[in-house]
């Protein structure tokens, strides 16, 4: 799936093909002969000679088809504005395609025959899209026509070739009045990121490879604030805090991260650093620097930037520069130690009387073991003093510790008000008591709410705090009714939970009672029937709580999941509702038998949608019959039946129990040859498939297995992949060791241990 290669899927039960490009990171010289490197920008004529009734798209617009003898055509297409190679793409295959009209340029979704009516939804968030960056950035969209393309076989989430942009079907087509919310969310959000990208990366392209994040970073921020001004009542910049900010931290907690502006020297190496670092960090720094300057003002920099460097190259200090000037503030200085170095700090605050506070920052890692060597940085951290007065935005910790007055005596503070920093806070005991309490009364935003759950449980995991300060907060929060705060919580108790995999099932039984009792009251509240009347985020609580008590054994989801199935089966298409799906396949694989998986298979080879097909895979995974397991692990490297690219989604399901993970590791390894012909080092799954099939484990004596037997490999094009699946199994291994005991006693104390 890289370069120019052949597409296959399936049509009335036989397989056919179509061709199609997947260029970056360095494949168009597999493609075509050519100077393969961001910089070297040119422009394009390109000619496809195909079957007449055939669809051939590229770049820009067809300028002219000729026939030629034996069935064939030649279409030539207008030469493009000055791109780089990576840009490239064309297409060849028997497409169809649903067009929009509610723009100035053409706009047309391409997908195999009997699914292009599963493109109207993104058509339109495009056309929506377009006209919103338009606007906001002064430069009109700068190619002259718009496809998007559903490809059956691609290992990206999508791609931004100019013009001609190609995504995984299921992150382009989607029958809007049957999907999961989740869903509608994300392929709103992949389709913006890409749009993006026509100005970020296109127009205006990172010099080398070590400025990925410029590229990524600002795509991700942008979707999210174009998300935000459509569709305001979906409050994406509140579920961003529990998503890509917590996606960042917690690989940039990781020994083995890397900086935002990381030296790349191989190929291989390009791969890997498409990561939550370039997307995540990357856009959660802009994030931080548009809090810091203003929305506004962070716009209006991002335009002159854009306007003065459009059709070139760019480096970090060009965006920096303009921001600069745009503000007046001297961001280089600020901003070039975020950029340049690995990691970010804890902010410790210690409560020294006379209504002062001291803050102290170090370097933070998830295995709580910072050697001085790491620990020489000292970041420009935003301290964003929440009090009741508002938000300080301008306080700023450059040094090791300040002392700060506080502006009032009322006792309540925060720091990181509104979760805008990229940091961890560690408060004193009675503080984080005293922040619950905050939380019940009112006196935090959703984003302090989620940032304090995610604090504790980081600080948890990493032996800052006692795991049981953090299991007081949530259950102090049993009333809380907002979805990503809900979702932040139980995210928490699953890294508990998965921590806790290879200890006794005495604890493992006490944190799903625990887990049960936290949600009952508000699961009764809301049940999980659905209505027209629900919000976008009632939608997003009642799936998510749904989910987690059938995932906790609570009786009556898990009975519910079950006759909900039973009747799914036997032909009511309408017995699961989009949002319940995936739990409810879940569930049923979870209690299954062979006739059960049979048809959750049957599901899979003949779904009603691509969000059914995906959601049936990822259950295989959730089976709990080792001889089950091992059909699903058999599964995975045929390729006839699991495509290359879906390598991953039953291996999510298998990460989620002990025989799982075993299963996996087993699999991985007496099969390693095999996976890394399918999956060559030039290809980042590879690096997926290492961190799936080992991070699983929590135990040291396991983590002496992975090292001994890649040890033995080469361990190009995942090196960095498999450093942080080390890194996790250490983190999980201490943890386990410190405080596996003090869980089960705080479970006992509050009596979840009957």
């Amino acid at each position: 799936m890289a370069g120019f290669y052949r597409a296959s899927y399936q049509e009335d039960g036989k397989t056919k093909y179509m061709a199609t490009t997947q260029m970056e990171p360095t494949d168009c010289r597999r493609a075509f002969p050519s100077y393969d490197e961001p910089a070297a920008k040119s422009k394009f004529t390109i000619s496809l000679i195909a079957d007449k009734e055939l669809v051939c798209l590229s770049n820009s617009s067809e300028k002219e088809t000729v026939s030629l003898d034996g069935n064939k055509k030649k279409v030539t297409f207008q030469t493009t504005p000055l791109m780089s190679t990576y840009l490239v793409a064309f297409i060849v295959g028997d497409l169809r395609y649903i067009s929009n009209d509610n723009y100035r340029v053409p706009i047309r979704v391409y997908s195999t025959p009997g699914t292009e009516h599963l493109g109207e939804y993104s058509a339109n968030i495009a056309a929506q899209t377009l006209k919103f960056f338009d606007q906001q950035f002064g430069i009109d969209y700068p190619y002259d026509k718009l496809d998007m393309v559903a490809v059956p076989s691609f290992s990206a989430g999508a791609m931004e070739n100019c013009g001609l942009v190609t995504f995984r079907t299921v992150d382009l087509l989607i029958d809007a009045d049957n999907a999961n919310v989740n869903t509608k969310q994300r392929v709103t959000e992949v389709v913006m990121h890409e749009l993006a990208h026509q100005w970020f990366g296109d127009l205006v392209t990172m010099e080398f490879w070590d400025g990925l994040w410029l590229n990524e970073g600002f795509a991700t921020w942008m979707s999210w604030y174009a998300c935000n001004s459509l569709y305001p009542d979906w409050k994406v910049w509140e579920s961003y805090v529990s998503d890509s900010l917590q996606h960042a931290l917690t690989l940039d907690a990781l020994r083995a991260s890397h900086p935002i502006e990381v030296p790349v020297k191989r190929a291989d190496e390009i791969n890997q650093i498409f990561d939550a670092i370039s997307y995540s960090k990357g856009s959660s720094l802009l994030r931080m620097i548009s809090k810091w300057l203003g929305e506004d003002v962070f716009v209006k920099g991002v335009s002159n930037y854009l306007k003065k460097h459009k059709w070139g190259n760019t480096k970090t200090s060009d965006l920096w520069e303009a921001l600069s000037e745009a503000s007046g503030e001297d961001v280089v200085k600020v901003m070039d130690i975020w950029t340049k170095n690995i990691g970010f700090p804890i902010v410790k605050v210690e409560e020294i009387g006379n209504g002062e506070i001291k803050v102290t920052q170090n370097r933070f890692l998830a295995t709580g073991d910072v050697k001085e060597s790491e620990d020489k940085t000292l970041y420009p951290v935003f301290l964003g003093l929440k009090t009741s007065e508002g938000v300080d935005e301008s306080s700023v910790l450059e040094t090791r510790s300040k002392t700060i007055k506080l502006p009032t005596s009322d006792d309540f503070f925060k720091v990181n008000g509104d979760q805008s920093g990229i940091y961890r806070t560690a408060y004193e005991p009675a503080r984080w008591t005293k922040l619950g309490k905050a939380g019940v009364e009112g006196k935090l935003s959703v984003e302090d709410r989620v940032g304090l759950v995610a604090d504790a449980g980081s600080l948890a995991s990493s032996g800052f705090i006692k795991t049981s300060s953090l299991l007081d907060l949530v259950k102090s929060w049993s009333k809380e009714s907002n979805y990503v705060v809900w979702n932040e919580i139980l995210t928490r108790i699953g890294s508990i939970k998965a921590a806790l995999m290879f200890e006794d099932e005495a604890t493992k039984k006490a944190l799903e009672i625990f887990t049960r009792d936290l949600i009952s009251e508000k699961l009764k509240e809301t049940g999980w029937e659905f209505s027209a009347d629900d919000s976008f985020a009632d939608q997003q609580l009642k799936s998510s709580l749904f989910a987690s008590a059938a995932n906790a054994e609570d009786p009556e989801a898990v009975a519910f999941a079950k006759e909900a199935f039973a009747k799914f089966i036997a032909g009511d298409k309408k017995a699961i509702h989009p949002n319940l799906r995936a739990s409810i396949f879940n569930t049923n694989a979870k209690y299954g038998d062979e006739k059960t998986f049979d048809e959750l298979y049957n599901i899979y080879r003949n779904p009603s949608s691509v969000e059914e097909k995906i959601a049936a895979l990822r259950s295989f995974g959730r089976f709990t019959k080792p001889e089950i397991l091992d059909k699903v692990t058999g599964l995975l490297l045929q390729t006839d039946i699991v495509k290359q690219q879906d390598i991953y989604i039953p291996m999510q399901g298998l990460r989620a129990h002990k025989l799982g993970v075993e299963k996996l590791w087993t699999w991985l390894s007496e099969n390693w040859d095999q996976i890394y012909i399918l999956l060559p080092p030039g290809l980042s799954m590879l690096g997926s498939v290492v961190t799936l099939g080992t991070s699983g484990f929590t135990k040291e004596e396991q983590k002496k297995k992975v090292e001994e037997f890649f040890a033995q490999k080469d361990n190009k094009g995942y090196d960095q992949s498999l450093a942080q699946s080390l890194d996790i199994i250490t983190a999980k291994s201490k943890w386990t060791d410190r405080d596996a005991k003090s869980i089960y006693e705080w479970l006992e104390a509050n009596e979840y241990t009957k």
